[in-house]
């Protein structure tokens, strides 16, 4: 069986995260004190005491769930343990790419910045909301949308699991979308307490700033194969992935079929890094046959039982 190691997104965050790991390891206070020279805020003790409602900032939250990742994934680094594939949701997609080698944590960490400060802008220009969808399939939400004569913008934006999709979308058209799907036979429909319209196209005047920067960065070949959140498969050329990047923020996560790939491709043990266990979630309604873990907190470094 092959180990796939895989990195949480944005919602995945709590006020304490890192602490431990800063009290205890060596890389932590290495990676955070670095982050504190980086950042115009306090985003060590953003990340560390809260409060919540900063830390939930989509300029705050993004790079304090990438650098709880990395440090994560450097202590099990040290341990001989690597994965055979990565994958991330959405900002988790850069944690990977720093796992597989593409980049170092600097690196990923000013594109992270970029990315959250853009986004944050993004959704201060443009009205926007999402809203997820329990209980219809992704075809026949992808029907709804097509036949839809409500106007406006609203797409999907997550394909977390069969029976979970996240749209998105200026806030007239999701809510009103929000009601055909559940006449469409939704089980339920939820709008979500986000900054804005991730994933839409809301979001093109952040990914024309960060194109600029990806382009200006330098991408190492990955050790390992990479499966992107815009195909959902696997690739190794550093060409495509830094497109697939400037794509992600405008185009649906196809995390199912990320994970259904990375099945079909030998991958029996998912190891979820960095904050919050959504992630393992996600994976155990895709497929309850494979291993899932978690690694959040100091002690899951010591107690994580890989097969």
């Amino acid at each position: 069986m092959k180990t796939a190691f895989v990195f949480p997104g944005q919602a995945s965050q709590f006020v304490g995260m890192g602490l431990d790991l800063y009290n205890t390891h060596p890389i932590a206070q290495k990676y955070y004190d670095l982050a504190a020279e980086i950042f115009d805020f306090p985003i060590k003790d953003l990340s560390f005491y809260g409060p919540l409602a900063e830390l939930t900032q989509t300029r705050v939250t993004q790079p304090a769930i990438f650098i709880h990742s990395m440090v994560l994934f450097e202590e099990l680094k040290a341990r001989q343990k690597l994965p055979d594939m990565v994958a991330g949701h959405s900002l988790g997609e850069y944690s990977a790419l720093v796992a597989a080698g593409v980049m170092d944590f600097r690196q990923g960490l000013e594109l992270v910045k970029i990315r959250a400060e853009q986004m944050q802008i993004a959704t201060e220009n443009n009205s926007g909301t999402m809203a997820a969808i329990v209980g219809l399939d992704y075809e026949t939400i992808q029907n709804v949308l097509k036949k839809s004569v409500i106007g406006g913008i609203c797409n999907i934006a997550n394909y977390n699991s069969p029976n979970q999709i996240v749209i998105s979308g200026d806030v007239h058209t999701v809510q009103s979308t929000m009601l055909t799907l559940k006449e469409a036979g939704a089980k339920r429909v939820i709008e979500l307490s986000v900054g804005g319209a991730f994933h839409s196209s809301l979001m093109k005047s952040a990914g024309d700033t960060l194109k600029k920067a990806l382009d200006a960065t330098t991408f190492h070949p990955p050790r390992c194969p990479i499966y992107s959140n815009v195909t959902g498969t696997a690739t190794t050329d550093v060409n495509e992935i830094r497109h697939r990047l400037h794509q992600q923020l405008t185009s649906p996560v196809l995390w199912v079929n990320c994970i259904e790939n990375m099945i079909n491709d030998g991958a029996g043990v998912f190891v979820e890094i960095g904050p919050g266990n959504v992630l393992q979630g996600l994976i155990k309604r895709i497929n309850n046959n494979v291993i899932v873990r978690g690694i959040s907190r100091a002690e899951d470094l010591e107690n994580i039982q890989w097969k």
